[in-house]
Formats: C-alpha cells, structure tokens, sequence
C-alpha cells in the first residue's frame, strides 16, 4: 500500500508539473507515467483518465493556493497592506518560476480556462467555483476595509472580481512576454479600483 500511496503522489506532482509547463492537449498518459516514474497500469489504478487527473491537481492546487490567500488575507496590517502582500506573493510566484524554469508559467487555472473549458464541462464547472471562490475572498478583506473607513466602495463585489480579473489578466501576460515584470502594473492599478492613488509599485 505504502508504493501504491507513492505512485499517486508521484502521478499528481508529475500532472502538475507538466500541465503548467505546456499545453494539456499535448501532454499524454504515457509522458505523465514517464516522468512520475511509474507504469501505465499505475495510472489507470489512480485516474480513470487524463481528466480525472487534471481535476485532482487542480483541486489539490486550489487547497495549496486557498491557503497561501486566507493565510495572507487574514494577516496583520490595514486590508490596503495586505492586499498589497497578495499581489506581491503573486508576482513573486511568477519570478521564482522564471528563475527555475527559465520560463514563467502563468496562473494553472488560467491556462487550463483558456484551454479545456470549451471542452470539459466537468473542469469548466470546477474552475468557475474556483474563481467565484477567489472573488469572495478578496471581496471579504474590501468589506472588511470599507467597515474599517479605509476606502469606500459602491460595489465591493465588481471590485473584487475586477481585481481578480487584473490578477489573472496580468499573469497571462507575464506569461505570454515570459516577463514578470508585466505585474509591476497590478498594484497600482487595484489601487486605482479603490480610488487610492500613487502607491509604490511591487
């Protein structure tokens, strides 16, 4: 059972691993087990097939990610400064990728949006959820901030999904110019949502 637990593992991380680097149509269950080191028939006793494997890594990366936001989101500081710590956290991930990679990889869940949810309903669903769930995190801490007279807000949550969108938005075109760099702008401009302006950039 111990092996068995390990190969799953190795199969989740290896899913993930890919799917970030490159297209999901172009990545096979035999390049998976490849690099997860185990055989075909280990796959099949996991995942019923590639997209049961991809829900799982998305679902896992959500938990992770969830985490690293309510941690963030819940922290000390005014909600303007711990909003500020999100977005860098977020262009941090971009820069360490690109010191690792060599390349930037874009938001998991952006990438596969973009690629699969014309064709999976069950990953579309999923990852909609996943973003409903984003914005009412952000759109908590706004309230929060508007209940402390830090800003003032007609509709928190256009504001939050707005910042969302900015989030995602930007780390597409991070990826797309393999340039962390295009994320200096998310601050700033997330600022200017609230009606605050000249802040430093990340």
């Amino acid at each position: 059972m111990g092996r068995k637990s390990d190969a799953r593992q190795r199969i989740l991380e290896a899913g993930a691993e890919l799917f970030r680097q490159r297209a999901y149509s172009s990545i096979g269950v035999a390049e998976i087990c490849a690099a997860a080191g185990v055989p075909k028939g280990s796959f099949y006793y996991f995942f019923a097939s590639k997209q049961s494997l991809v829900l799982e890594v998305v679902n896992e990366h959500w938990n992770w990610q969830r985490s690293q936001w309510v941690r963030i989101l819940a922290g000390s500081g005014t909600v303007v400064e711990r909003l500020r710590a999100l977005f860098f956290a977020t262009a941090e991930m971009q820069r360490e990728a690109l010191k690792g990679n060599g390349a930037v990889t874009g938001c998991l869940f952006g990438n596969l949006a973009l690629e699969i949810s014309s064709q999976d309903d069950q990953a579309r669903v999923r990852l909609q959820e996943i973003f409903h769930e984003q914005i009412d995190l952000v759109e908590a801490v706004l309230r929060a901030g508007m209940t402390g007279g830090e800003f003032t807000l007609a509709d928190p949550r256009a504001t939050a999904k707005s910042m969302v969108a900015q989030i995602e938005g930007l780390v597409l075109f991070a990826k797309l110019f393999n340039d962390p760099g295009q994320l200096d702008q998310l601050w700033q401009n997330s600022m200017n949502l609230l009606g605050r302006e000249n802040f430093a950039a990340l």
